[in-house]
Protein backbone atom coordinates (compact mmCIF):
# COMPACT_ATOMS: atom_id res chain seq x y z
CA UNK A 1 0.00 0.00 0.00
CA UNK A 2 1.42 3.55 -0.78
CA UNK A 3 -0.39 5.52 1.77
CA UNK A 4 0.56 4.97 5.63
CA UNK A 5 -1.69 6.35 8.31
CA UNK A 6 1.37 7.62 11.38
CA UNK A 7 -0.51 8.73 14.58
CA UNK A 8 0.51 12.17 16.19
CA UNK A 9 0.37 12.35 20.14
CA UNK A 10 -2.64 15.88 19.94
CA UNK A 11 -2.68 18.91 22.22
CA UNK A 12 -6.59 19.28 23.03
CA UNK A 13 -7.92 22.29 21.94
CA UNK A 14 -5.47 23.69 19.20
CA UNK A 15 -6.15 24.13 15.60
CA UNK A 16 -5.17 20.95 13.06
CA UNK A 17 -3.43 23.10 10.76
CA UNK A 18 -1.53 24.86 13.70
CA UNK A 19 -0.60 21.34 15.28
CA UNK A 20 0.93 20.01 12.03
CA UNK A 21 2.99 23.34 11.37
CA UNK A 22 4.07 23.62 15.20
CA UNK A 23 4.00 20.16 16.33
CA UNK A 24 4.31 17.95 13.33
CA UNK A 25 6.78 19.42 11.81
CA UNK A 26 5.16 19.78 7.79
CA UNK A 27 5.61 23.48 6.01
CA UNK A 28 2.63 25.26 5.26
CA UNK A 29 1.73 24.05 1.79
CA UNK A 30 1.77 20.77 2.79
CA UNK A 31 -0.50 20.77 5.42
CA UNK A 32 -3.04 22.74 3.54
CA UNK A 33 -3.12 19.80 0.74
CA UNK A 34 -3.07 17.01 3.33
CA UNK A 35 -6.28 18.94 4.96
CA UNK A 36 -7.54 19.97 1.68
CA UNK A 37 -6.69 15.95 0.23
CA UNK A 38 -8.45 14.57 3.02
CA UNK A 39 -5.72 12.87 4.31
CA UNK A 40 -6.12 14.13 8.49
CA UNK A 41 -7.66 11.83 10.81
CA UNK A 42 -9.48 12.15 14.04
CA UNK A 43 -8.54 8.75 15.96
CA UNK A 44 -11.70 7.89 14.85
CA UNK A 45 -11.36 7.76 11.73
CA UNK A 46 -12.98 10.70 10.75
CA UNK A 47 -11.25 13.61 8.46
CA UNK A 48 -10.72 16.42 9.56
CA UNK A 49 -10.78 19.69 8.44
CA UNK A 50 -8.86 22.86 7.56
CA UNK A 51 -10.31 24.90 11.42
CA UNK A 52 -11.32 22.00 13.15
CA UNK A 53 -10.07 22.11 17.12
CA UNK A 54 -8.71 18.54 17.97
CA UNK A 55 -10.45 17.00 20.40
CA UNK A 56 -8.95 13.34 20.62
CA UNK A 57 -6.06 11.59 22.24
CA UNK A 58 -4.06 11.52 18.51
CA UNK A 59 -4.27 11.96 14.73
CA UNK A 60 -3.24 9.79 12.11
CA UNK A 61 -1.77 11.26 8.63
CA UNK A 62 -1.98 9.32 5.51
CA UNK A 63 1.38 9.58 4.22
CA UNK A 64 2.43 8.52 1.02
CA UNK A 65 5.50 5.55 1.83
CA UNK A 66 6.92 4.34 -2.01
CA UNK A 67 7.86 1.14 -2.55
CA UNK A 68 9.75 -0.74 -5.30
CA UNK A 69 9.10 -3.24 -7.74
CA UNK A 70 12.55 -2.72 -9.20
CA UNK A 71 12.12 0.45 -11.73
CA UNK A 72 15.36 2.19 -11.57
CA UNK A 73 15.45 5.57 -13.80
CA UNK A 74 17.79 5.38 -16.78
CA UNK A 75 19.17 8.76 -16.37
CA UNK A 76 19.90 10.77 -13.05
CA UNK A 77 21.37 13.86 -12.11
CA UNK A 78 21.95 16.00 -8.81
CA UNK A 79 18.18 17.73 -10.28
CA UNK A 80 15.96 15.42 -11.94
CA UNK A 81 16.06 11.78 -13.13
CA UNK A 82 14.33 10.41 -16.07
CA UNK A 83 12.39 6.83 -15.73
CA UNK A 84 11.29 3.85 -18.93
CA UNK A 85 7.97 3.21 -17.48
CA UNK A 86 6.33 -0.32 -18.67
CA UNK A 87 3.14 0.15 -20.25
CA UNK A 88 0.27 -0.54 -17.51
CA UNK A 89 1.67 0.83 -14.79
CA UNK A 90 0.17 4.41 -13.73
CA UNK A 91 2.19 7.27 -12.98
CA UNK A 92 0.22 8.51 -10.37
CA UNK A 93 -2.11 7.17 -7.70
CA UNK A 94 -5.76 8.22 -8.00
CA UNK A 95 -6.70 7.05 -4.46
CA UNK A 96 -5.32 5.85 -1.55
CA UNK A 97 -6.49 2.46 -2.56
CA UNK A 98 -3.89 2.30 -5.73
CA UNK A 99 -1.05 -0.55 -4.63
CA UNK A 100 1.71 0.80 -6.84
CA UNK A 101 2.42 3.69 -9.33
CA UNK A 102 5.74 4.91 -10.72
CA UNK A 103 5.32 7.58 -7.97
CA UNK A 104 6.31 4.80 -5.41
CA UNK A 105 9.88 4.85 -7.26
CA UNK A 106 10.18 8.09 -7.45
CA UNK A 107 9.70 8.69 -3.61
CA UNK A 108 11.29 5.26 -2.93
CA UNK A 109 14.39 6.36 -4.77
CA UNK A 110 14.65 10.04 -4.21
CA UNK A 111 12.24 10.94 -1.25
CA UNK A 112 9.43 12.87 -0.48
CA UNK A 113 10.74 15.95 -2.33
CA UNK A 114 10.98 14.19 -5.54
CA UNK A 115 8.18 14.70 -8.12
CA UNK A 116 6.39 13.70 -11.91
CA UNK A 117 7.49 16.43 -14.28
CA UNK A 118 4.84 15.38 -16.33
CA UNK A 119 2.71 12.40 -17.14
CA UNK A 120 1.79 10.14 -19.61
CA UNK A 121 -1.16 7.43 -19.76
CA UNK A 122 -0.88 4.32 -17.94
CA UNK A 123 -1.18 1.99 -20.57
CA UNK A 124 1.77 4.62 -22.76
CA UNK A 125 5.02 3.05 -22.54
CA UNK A 126 7.93 5.27 -22.15
CA UNK A 127 10.17 8.23 -20.82
CA UNK A 128 8.84 10.24 -17.97
CA UNK A 129 11.06 13.12 -16.50
CA UNK A 130 11.33 13.53 -12.95
CA UNK A 131 12.10 16.25 -10.18
CA UNK A 132 14.23 16.07 -7.35
CA UNK A 133 14.19 19.48 -5.82
CA UNK A 134 11.94 22.21 -5.46
CA UNK A 135 14.43 24.54 -7.69
CA UNK A 136 14.27 21.58 -10.61
CA UNK A 137 10.55 21.43 -10.01
CA UNK A 138 9.87 24.80 -10.80
CA UNK A 139 11.75 24.96 -13.53
CA UNK A 140 11.16 21.71 -15.36
CA UNK A 141 7.19 22.05 -14.74
CA UNK A 142 7.45 25.56 -16.42
CA UNK A 143 9.55 24.08 -19.16
CA UNK A 144 6.24 21.96 -20.20
CA UNK A 145 3.83 24.27 -19.62
CA UNK A 146 5.85 26.52 -21.82
CA UNK A 147 6.45 23.78 -24.25
CA UNK A 148 10.32 24.70 -24.30
CA UNK A 149 11.03 20.70 -25.11
CA UNK A 150 10.98 18.33 -27.80
CA UNK A 151 9.12 14.97 -27.20
CA UNK A 152 8.73 11.91 -29.66
CA UNK A 153 6.24 9.03 -29.94
CA UNK A 154 6.25 5.78 -31.69
CA UNK A 155 2.59 4.28 -32.30
CA UNK A 156 1.64 1.17 -34.21
CA UNK A 157 -1.85 2.57 -35.93
CA UNK A 158 -4.74 0.94 -38.13
CA UNK A 159 -4.64 0.90 -42.01
CA UNK A 160 -1.70 2.28 -44.22
CA UNK A 161 -0.03 5.61 -44.02
CA UNK A 162 1.93 6.21 -47.00
CA UNK A 163 3.06 10.51 -46.52
CA UNK A 164 4.00 12.22 -43.32
CA UNK A 165 0.89 14.86 -42.50
CA UNK A 166 0.98 17.55 -39.90
CA UNK A 167 -2.43 17.61 -38.03
CA UNK A 168 -3.74 21.44 -37.05
CA UNK A 169 -6.84 20.54 -35.37
CA UNK A 170 -8.30 22.24 -31.61
CA UNK A 171 -9.05 19.69 -29.08
CA UNK A 172 -11.65 20.06 -26.29
CA UNK A 173 -13.77 17.92 -23.84
CA UNK A 174 -15.94 15.60 -25.25
CA UNK A 175 -18.81 15.80 -22.68
CA UNK A 176 -20.45 12.62 -23.32
CA UNK A 177 -20.08 9.65 -20.96
CA UNK A 178 -16.81 8.57 -20.79
CA UNK A 179 -15.25 11.88 -18.90
CA UNK A 180 -11.63 11.58 -20.09
CA UNK A 181 -12.43 11.42 -23.68
CA UNK A 182 -11.49 14.31 -26.32
CA UNK A 183 -12.83 15.66 -29.41
CA UNK A 184 -11.95 17.62 -32.34
CA UNK A 185 -13.30 20.96 -31.96
CA UNK A 186 -13.21 24.29 -33.83
CA UNK A 187 -13.83 26.12 -30.54
CA UNK A 188 -11.24 23.79 -28.59
CA UNK A 189 -7.80 24.33 -27.98
CA UNK A 190 -4.91 24.57 -30.28
CA UNK A 191 -3.46 21.36 -31.10
CA UNK A 192 -0.75 20.34 -33.53
CA UNK A 193 0.86 17.23 -33.93
CA UNK A 194 3.44 15.64 -36.80
CA UNK A 195 2.97 12.43 -37.81
CA UNK A 196 5.48 10.35 -40.27
CA UNK A 197 5.31 6.79 -41.28
CA UNK A 198 7.59 4.51 -40.51
CA UNK A 199 7.08 1.20 -41.77
CA UNK A 200 3.64 -0.67 -43.60
CA UNK A 201 2.70 -4.02 -42.01
CA UNK A 202 0.89 -5.26 -45.21
CA UNK A 203 -0.50 -8.83 -43.43
CA UNK A 204 -2.17 -6.60 -40.18
CA UNK A 205 -2.44 -3.32 -42.69
CA UNK A 206 -0.93 -1.74 -39.59
CA UNK A 207 1.82 1.42 -40.06
CA UNK A 208 4.21 2.21 -37.71
CA UNK A 209 4.71 6.13 -37.61
CA UNK A 210 6.35 8.53 -35.08
CA UNK A 211 4.27 11.08 -33.70
CA UNK A 212 5.62 14.68 -32.11
CA UNK A 213 3.12 16.39 -30.22
CA UNK A 214 3.99 20.26 -30.35
CA UNK A 215 1.62 21.07 -28.14
CA UNK A 216 1.07 18.84 -24.72
CA UNK A 217 -3.16 18.65 -24.67
CA UNK A 218 -4.52 15.22 -23.17
CA UNK A 219 -4.84 12.41 -25.12
CA UNK A 220 -3.75 15.11 -28.42
CA UNK A 221 -1.83 12.01 -29.88
CA UNK A 222 -4.29 9.53 -29.61
CA UNK A 223 -7.58 11.71 -30.81
CA UNK A 224 -5.49 13.09 -33.43
CA UNK A 225 -4.63 9.99 -35.36
CA UNK A 226 -8.03 8.59 -34.53
CA UNK A 227 -9.69 11.84 -36.81
CA UNK A 228 -7.63 11.01 -39.07
CA UNK A 229 -8.69 7.26 -39.73
CA UNK A 230 -5.44 5.63 -38.16
CA UNK A 231 -6.47 4.87 -34.40
CA UNK A 232 -3.71 3.39 -32.75
CA UNK A 233 -3.84 -0.35 -32.21
CA UNK A 234 -5.35 -1.15 -28.78
CA UNK A 235 -6.91 2.34 -27.76
CA UNK A 236 -9.29 1.23 -25.01
CA UNK A 237 -11.41 4.57 -25.47
CA UNK A 238 -11.21 6.10 -29.42
CA UNK A 239 -12.88 3.89 -31.90
CA UNK A 240 -14.79 1.63 -29.79
CA UNK A 241 -18.27 1.57 -28.26
CA UNK A 242 -18.65 3.83 -25.41
CA UNK A 243 -20.27 1.15 -23.17
CA UNK A 244 -16.78 -0.96 -23.93
CA UNK A 245 -14.47 2.29 -23.25
CA UNK A 246 -16.31 2.61 -20.13
CA UNK A 247 -16.12 -1.13 -18.88
CA UNK A 248 -12.02 -0.58 -19.30
CA UNK A 249 -12.38 2.49 -17.36
CA UNK A 250 -14.08 0.56 -14.45
CA UNK A 251 -11.96 -2.31 -14.46
CA UNK A 252 -15.23 -4.59 -15.72
CA UNK A 253 -13.55 -5.21 -19.01
CA UNK A 254 -12.20 -8.85 -18.76
CA UNK A 255 -8.54 -9.41 -20.73
CA UNK A 256 -10.50 -11.90 -23.01
CA UNK A 257 -13.16 -8.97 -23.57
CA UNK A 258 -10.51 -6.56 -24.18
CA UNK A 259 -8.88 -8.15 -26.70
CA UNK A 260 -12.29 -9.47 -28.46
CA UNK A 261 -13.50 -5.76 -28.66
CA UNK A 262 -10.41 -3.91 -28.38
CA UNK A 263 -8.02 -5.96 -30.70
CA UNK A 264 -4.75 -5.92 -28.43
CA UNK A 265 -3.94 -5.71 -24.50
CA UNK A 266 -2.31 -2.56 -24.42
CA UNK A 267 -2.10 0.72 -26.37
CA UNK A 268 0.47 0.89 -28.64
CA UNK A 269 2.05 4.47 -27.84
CA UNK A 270 5.51 4.64 -26.56
CA UNK A 271 7.49 8.07 -25.58
CA UNK A 272 10.68 7.13 -27.16
CA UNK A 273 12.82 11.01 -27.21
CA UNK A 274 13.00 13.52 -24.86
CA UNK A 275 15.21 16.64 -25.66
CA UNK A 276 15.49 19.52 -23.66
CA UNK A 277 17.59 22.05 -22.06
CA UNK A 278 18.83 22.77 -18.50
CA UNK A 279 21.27 24.53 -16.60
CA UNK A 280 23.12 25.25 -19.87
CA UNK A 281 23.21 21.68 -20.85
CA UNK A 282 21.00 20.02 -23.87
CA UNK A 283 19.77 16.81 -23.02
CA UNK A 284 18.83 14.11 -25.56
CA UNK A 285 17.39 11.05 -23.80
CA UNK A 286 15.97 7.79 -25.72
CA UNK A 287 14.25 4.99 -24.31
CA UNK A 288 15.66 1.58 -23.97
CA UNK A 289 12.63 -0.13 -24.56
CA UNK A 290 11.47 -2.33 -27.85
CA UNK A 291 7.76 -1.91 -27.57
CA UNK A 292 7.52 -4.19 -30.31
CA UNK A 293 8.93 -7.18 -28.87
CA UNK A 294 5.71 -8.90 -27.74
CA UNK A 295 3.98 -7.37 -30.71
CA UNK A 296 3.67 -9.95 -33.84
CA UNK A 297 5.20 -7.94 -36.67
Amino acid sequence: MPFVLKKYPTIKGKKVQLFLLNEVGLSMSVSQKLLAKGRVFDQNGARLQNGQTLKGDYIQVAVFQGETRGLKPIFNTKDFAIFDKPSGVMVHPTSKDTAYSLLDEIRYHFGEGANLAHRIDMETSGLVLVTKNKISDIYLKTMFEDKKYSKIYNAMVKGELKNPITIDTPISKDGGKIGVKMKISSDGKESKTIIKPIKYFKKQNQTLVEASPLTGRQHQIRIHLHSIGHTIVGDPIYGVDEDIADRYLTKKLSKEDRLKYIGYDRLMLHALNLEFDYDGVKYNIFSKQNFLKDYDV
